[in-house]
């Protein structure tokens, strides 16, 4: 296994769910590269190659500037996972960390048909995401919120947390056979930086709509923020998933 470098420093959360899973010397993607946590994960634990994928400009720079001393393995592609670039039947390992709360029931219907697309016979498939949450959690408003703010926006809400149950079913249906699962976070903590980070969503969703709209939105998210701080409540779960080792299901 490959050490893992400062520059790669990786949440324990992605340790744990890949551990367990055949990385080294494997051919990965990560789904929804965000900041490159998976990414590095991959690339510590001895990848050959990682396609981070990502459609955010902004998220591709970072995952390039953080694991830059593996560039001779990493491959960032900006790309809507919904249809890559990629060859089908090109991946040993599909990783998706905290991706599907922030896809729609279309998009991760899509989403799920993709990643079944490029994933070679035998490959593995990790997704790690977040229980629906208690309805006695705080934190719940706030992303009520925030999800009123986008539909208001775009047509869509922000977030949509899947049980794990449920995203097991939607892989299912394209071949993939359950292996395991296991908790990653009980309780999840959402922190200050986290829910100011929610909040933002919310500023951003409103610039475009009417200050009669948008602003009582605006100050319900900051209200929340404030009166909450902190909250350490629901589950984080990693589901993993393999390919037929023939491809009779696709």
């Amino acid at each position: 296994m490959a050490e893992e470098t400062p520059s790669q420093t990786v949440p324990e959360t992605v340790k744990a769910a890949i551990a367990d899973r055949p990385v080294e010397g494997r051919v990965c993607l990560e789904a929804g590269a965000g900041v490159g946590n998976t990414t590095a994960g991959l690339l510590a634990a001895g990848a050959a190659r990682v396609y981070a994928v990502t459609d955010d400009p902004d998220h591709a720079a970072m995952v390039r500037d953080r694991c830059g001393d593996a560039t001779d393995r990493l491959v960032v592609v900006e790309s809507d996972l919904r249809q890559t670039p990629l060859r089908s039947d090109s991946v040993d390992l599909v990783t998706a960390h905290g991706l599907c709360n922030l896809l729609d029931p279309a998009a991760l219907a899509a989403v799920a048909a993709e990643l079944s697309r490029v994933a070679a016979a035998g490959c593995h498939l990790v997704v790690d995401d977040y229980e629906p949450l208690p309805e006695s959690a705080a934190v719940r408003d706030l992303f009520a919120v925030e999800n009123a703010a986008t539909e208001l926006a775009t047509g869509r809400s922000a977030l949509t947390f899947y049980p794990a149950s449920l995203l097991r079913r939607v892989f299912a249906g394209h071949g993939w056979t359950f292996d395991r699962e296991r908790t990653l976070l009980d309780p999840v903590p959402w922190t200050a930086s986290h829910l100011s980070a929610h909040a933002g969503v919310v500023t951003d969703a409103i610039a475009g709509l009417p200050p009669e709209l948008g602003d009582p939105l605006e100050r319900r998210a900051e209200r929340l923020v404030e009166a909450i701080g902190e909250e350490f409540a629901g589950t984080m779960y990693s589901v993993a998933m393999t390919r037929p080792d023939s491809d009779e299901t696709r």
